[in-house]
């Protein structure tokens, strides 16, 4: 069963609850489709007849955000490098060396920046938490940048899909969910390209940075 599936397969509250629960997930560390979750979530509440409330997607996402957020803060800032060794070990793909050492780079160089643009790539969003408590980022530094990335992220993505799926349905009449399944199909594509984007820029930064990398190799090991 796809997520559009399932979330069309229970009640509001049930979506709310799903995607809370995704993006809480993700957000603290564990790699899920969080953002696929939210859209999802999104176009279901253009569709008046399903009774889910647009606010309330964006509210519980941004709560998942958040609150996961805090969750892999206080495990990163107590656990240290050991927890990010556990999620290395777990999911290698996601979480190496070169993603470790470009995520500390840009953690140690923007501070709260990072935090706030983080949850926009899916990358940094995986690891804003952990990475943020492990490098001991002040909580009360930490907190504003989150709860405002979740907020701007949560609510204007949900948001922007609700709008184009009423502007979808509007145009389209009887063939809206194909109209909504293209959009969904190109907002993936458009992902796709955004991550190639930044697989290419980790590569470039462990090429040129080869002792951040072997740094971050050996702290996770540790």
């Amino acid at each position: 069963m796809n997520v559009d599936a399932l979330l069309m397969s229970i009640p509001p509250a049930g979506v709310y609850a799903v995607v809370a629960v995704v993006v809480g997930l993700e957000s603290l560390g564990i790699p899920l489709p969080g953002e696929i979750t939210l859209v999802a979530a999104a176009i279901l509440a253009s569709h008046h007849e399903l009774a889910v409330a647009p606010l309330w997607v964006g509210l519980a996402g941004a709560a998942g955000a958040i609150i996961g957020d805090s969750i892999g803060y206080e495990i990163g800032h107590a656990q240290g490098w050991r927890l990010l060794k556990a999620v290395r070990r777990r999911f290698p793909k996601h979480v190496n060396p070169e993603t470790l050492a470009f995520a500390t780079w840009t953690f140690h160089r923007y501070g709260p920046l990072a935090v706030f643009g983080g949850r926009f790539v899916a990358l940094l969003r995986i690891l804003s938490g952990p990475l943020s408590g492990t490098l001991k980022l002040p909580y009360r530094v930490f907190l504003p940048a989150n709860a405002l990335g979740g907020l701007v992220w949560a609510l204007g993505t949900t948001y922007a899909v609700y709008y184009l799926g009423q502007a979808a349905q509007h145009a389209l009449k009887e063939a809206a969910w194909a109209g909504l399944a293209a959009f969904v199909v190109a907002a993936l594509a458009a992902s796709t390209l955004l991550r190639r984007s930044m697989d290419r820029r980790v590569h470039a930064f462990a090429a040129t940075h080869p002792d951040e990398v072997r740094a971050a190799d050996e702290a996770s090991r540790a």
